[in-house]
């Protein structure tokens, strides 16, 4: 397994991570046997980097993962650890949590469902508003010097808030979404972190499936499922987007790959400083998934597949109108 160093400061981590939140309900319903089972297969072929988020099914996702990384060597994985997204019974999101103090309880909690003495990257998951991001990174690096954290890391921020946050105490990476369908980062932020040296954990890389290779025109997402509510999935969006998939299978066919590995390819290509996490929630899809980091894409690759997948191309936001005021960049 090739290996990449998250920013000047950060881990050395696999140049693939697993992203767990699939897991937990957030496609719709999963198979706890075959998500275990999932995890598994990931640090057994050499993943690293397992990134979960406390709120995700509501404290689900960290105790299946405390089932799943039980026995393990600990130093063998890095834990990538989100908080702060506040939630109803309902699941409907709430907002945001970054008080130093809440920061303390969150991790308390996350201690005691992954069953560890550590998080090795603890990352708000987004900006609250009310806190300055400095009061927020101020209690992660108390955390740090207590030994509960190793590093701290952002997710869905601007290039602002990441300038004010590094200035409190060095940033692993940031997490946000950056696929071929969602390049907002390649203009402001991205740039940022890499003046500042911090790497990058992109998320989304298939876009929720979207561009998977998988995903079908007239699909429905099903019961609970995120995508019934995406903008990118929705009737008269979906169809187009569809089209970029298919110039995309192109491409792919005459390289000999899949569409997805193709779209985690291209994103891995993007600089080495930047970790492409897979939302695999089966061995199957972390089977096919896994090639990409062997597949080589050449200078006319890259122009290929952005004649396919023109910067801007895709239909629809990435997240609900309601979600979107919450991202530090858009699309």
């Amino acid at each position: 397994m090739q290996t990449r160093t998250l920013g000047s400061t950060g881990s050395s981590v696999a140049a693939l991570g697993l992203g767990a939140m699939g897991m937990s309900g957030a496609y719709g319903a999963s198979d706890r046997s075959e998500s275990i089972a999932t995890v598994h297969a990931a640090l057994d072929a050499g993943v690293t980097l397992i990134d979960t988020g406390d709120f995700y099914g509501m404290g689900h996702n960290e105790l299946l993962l405390e089932e799943a990384l039980r026995g393990r060597d600990r130093d063998s994985y890095v834990l990538s650890v989100k908080f702060g997204g506040l939630r109803g019974p309902d699941g409907r999101f709430l907002g945001q949590d970054g008080r130093p103090d809440a920061v303390r309880n969150f991790l308390a909690y996350s201690l005691t469902r992954l069953g560890t003495d550590h998080i090795d990257i603890y990352r708000p998951a987004r900006l609250d508003p009310a806190v300055p991001i400095e009061e927020t990174v101020g209690a992660i690096k108390e955390m740090i010097d207590a030994g509960y954290v190793r590093q701290v890391g952002l997710s869905e921020v601007d290039a602002e808030t990441i300038r004010r946050a590094h200035a409190v105490h060095p940033i692993a990476d940031l997490q946000i979404e950056y696929s071929l369908v969602s390049r907002a980062v390649e203009e402001e932020v991205l740039p940022t972190l890499r003046e500042l040296g911090i790497g990058l954990t992109a998320y989304g890389v298939l876009g929720r499936g979207l561009i998977s290779g998988h995903w079908r025109a007239g699909q429905v997402a099903g019961p609970g499922d995120f995508r019934a509510h995406s903008p990118r999935f929705s009737s008269g969006n979906v169809e187009h987007n569809l089209n970029l998939v298919e110039a995309l299978r192109e491409v792919a066919t005459a390289k000999g790959a899949t569409v997805a590995q193709l779209a985690i390819a291209w994103v891995a290509a993007q600089g080495d400083d930047i970790v492409p996490l897979v939302g695999a929630r089966t061995r199957d899809r972390l089977a096919e998934a896994l090639p990409a980091l062997d597949l080589n894409l050449t200078a006319d690759d890259l122009a290929e597949i952005e004649k396919a997948v023109p910067a801007g191309s895709a239909r629809g936001d990435r997240y609900p109108s309601v979600l979107m005021s919450s991202l530090g960049v858009g699309n």
